[in-house]
């Protein structure tokens, strides 16, 4: 169990690494001995892992989706809204969730992923929009198959649009501004006056999730310490 650990733990530390490498250089820019160098880890070790360095690309690709956790609503089209904040809030703070946008769509590579993320961010907004639609969030013309792609798609020109123009650093204000103008024609009248829009929105839902973490955490610690002070009671009572 500990060698498991420690392999996990390894290959996730050749995935941070090789994201910051893949985000500064690019695909053909970018070299395994870098990846090793920042990883600090032998060149065996990587390619125990990854296979190939487009092997490794394609983890970097795939690892965005454990990096898009957003907490269940009882309105399914605010989910719907923060998994976009929250993904434009972190992209330009996350070295994967950049390199994996620059692999998705970098002219050199894109055939080589099956079109990058955009597949699975469309798969993952088709199921919270179907989910809206019977809560009876949708209004009635939306086939949240089409309004999941559409989306996707505005949202990945929008974000490269803020790249260029800004170095993302306007994403959060560009992504707030096309929900703003998409969910009047997505949500019905009641849903769209409870939403919460706000530009904000991503680096609030990030900070309470993270303080639903450390709340974990600490439940954790305080169930251990009463199970080791009831052993320690009953060793000595013994």
């Amino acid at each position: 169990m500990a060698r498991q650990e420690r392999a996990i733990r390894t290959r996730r530390l050749i995935l941070e690494a090789a994201a910051s490498v893949f985000d500064e250089y690019g695909y053909e820019g970018a070299t395994i001995g870098e990846v090793v160098a920042r990883a600090g880890v032998t060149r065996g070790a990587v390619y125990f892992h990854f296979a190939s360095k487009r092997e490794l690309a394609q983890g970097i690709v795939e690892e965005q989706f454990g990096r898009d956790e957003i907490p269940e609503r009882h309105c399914r089209l605010q989910e719907f809204v923060d998994l976009g904040m929250v993904v434009a809030h972190l992209m330009p703070r996350d070295p994967v969730l950049s390199a994996g946008a620059r692999l998705s769509l970098g002219q050199d590579v894109f055939g080589d992923f099956s079109g990058g993320a955009a597949p699975g961010w469309i798969q993952r907004s088709e199921s919270v929009l179907e989910m809206a639609g019977r809560r009876g969030e949708l209004l009635p013309q939306v086939v949240p198959a089409e309004t999941a792609w559409l989306v996707t798609g505005a949202w990945t020109g929008v974000q490269i649009q803020s790249q260029k123009m800004s170095g993302r650093a306007d994403l959060e204000r560009r992504v707030a501004v096309l929900y703003q103008h998409l969910m009047p024609s997505i949500a019905v009248p009641g849903v769209l006056a409870t939403l919460d829009l706000g530009v904000d929105r991503g680096g609030r839902v990030v900070a309470e999730l993270a303080a639903a973490r450390r709340a974990r955490a600490d439940r954790a610690d305080e169930g251990g310490s009463e199970v080791g002070g009831v052993g320690a009671d009953e060793v000595a009572s013994s």
